[in-house]
């Protein structure tokens, strides 16, 4: 197929036609809506769901920080590993706040470690145990990632929306041509019988 015989195939439902019905122009403003939704709305909700997410990756970085901790209890070799980290399970420490308040807890450490062992633990604002924050490049994979995964869950939804409205529409124009067969039928019954 040459390249105009193509475009005017694809833009079928925009031209003059008197075959074309009112769901043949309502369609394709669906599908003109979906495509624009699916390029202009993914692609701004992805780049506002990664950025959103490097500023929170920012935030954990400036909250969070290192702090020295101390095992309260031996953390056997046969202790119970704890979820994928099969070389960690947890075990109880005691660490100092800068404002000099002592807090216990317990956070996974190497298993194998005594009693009085100092261990590097990650604690926010408030000196609560906390995850430690990916660094910049783990932050910008993984807002990467989101953005992209919100912008393909956007343009699924969209698609999804715009395929039942179209089937809606498919179902519209086929009960109207047998709408209209009936009253046509009879007349061409009478000139072929």
């Amino acid at each position: 197929m040459d390249g105009t015989r193509c475009a005017k195939v694809r833009l079928w439902r925009w031209r003059a036609n008197p075959l074309r019905r009112r769901e043949d122009i309502v369609e394709g403003w669906v599908v003109l809506a979906v495509w624009l939704l699916m390029l202009v709305g993914g692609t701004v909700l992805g780049l506002v769901t990664a950025r959103n997410a490097v500023d929170g990756f920012d935030a954990q970085r400036a909250d969070r920080h290192p702090a020295r901790a101390v095992l309260q209890a031996d953390v056997p070799e046969s202790a119970k590993s704890v979820g994928a980290a099969s070389d960690h399970a947890m075990g109880k420490v005691r660490w100092t706040t800068d404002d000099g308040t002592t807090h216990t807890d317990e956070t996974l450490v190497d298993r194998g470690l005594k009693a009085g062992t100092e261990v590097v633990v990650w604690v926010d604002g408030r000196g609560e145990l906390a995850t430690e924050p990916p660094d910049r490049t783990e932050a910008a994979v993984e807002a990467a990632v989101l953005g992209t995964g919100a912008a393909l869950f956007l343009a699924g939804a969209v698609y999804g929306t715009g395929k039942v409205v179209r089937q809606h529409l498919e179902h519209r124009r086929v009960a109207r041509w047998g709408q209209e067969w009936e009253l046509v039928e009879p007349e061409w019954r009478r000139k072929t019988g």
